[in-house]
């Protein structure tokens, strides 16, 4: 008579978290990390609130890249907090290791913008992480949700894509 062990309940799936398409940006914006001490817990692996900083400062750079300063968007009344997040870690990085953090706008609608992320190595062949991020369009002076994106990042969001409503 044998023992039937009892079997490890099962993640959700993450295909929400791992289908990425519809995206306004078709190819990724790669922004390079490499693992400090400040980044990891006592044993060196990458403490889980790391990822969402290296997101954030992706982010800022691939606005950047498109034109659109968030120091601008400050000035403007403009904010953009996270308004929802979805993060799947599928594997540890390590003190010292070097990494890719890839980003690109999925969707624009109104004063919402989606964004996925990938972590990934150098050479694209270990993912370590997949996420997604909405963020919302903020007035900083009135702390309310705006009505529609600033002209300038609203233009600056059409140069990459003519879908943005």
């Amino acid at each position: 008579m044998s023992e039937e062990k009892p079997s490890q309940p099962k993640l959700p799936s993450t295909s929400a978290i791992d289908s990425q398409s519809n995206c306004l940006f078709e190819n990724w914006f790669e922004y390079p990390i490499r693992v400090q001490p400040h980044h990891t817990d006592y044993a060196g692996i990458v403490w889980h609130g790391s990822y969402l900083a290296w997101m954030e400062e992706a982010r800022v750079e691939c606005l950047r890249s498109i034109g659109i300063e968030f120091a601008d968007l400050v000035a403007l009344g403009c904010d953009l907090p996270v308004v929802e997040l979805s993060v799947r870690y599928h594997r540890s990085i390590q003190l010292g290791m070097a990494v890719v953090v890839r980003t690109r706008m999925t969707e624009a609608t109104g004063v919402r913008i989606n964004w996925h992320y990938r972590i990934v190595s150098n050479d694209g062949q270990q993912l370590y992480v997949t996420a997604e991020v909405t963020l919302v369009a903020v007035d900083r002076e009135q702390g309310k949700i705006m009505r529609q994106l600033p002209a300038s990042v609203k233009n600056a969001l059409a140069k990459v894509s003519a879908s943005i409503s």
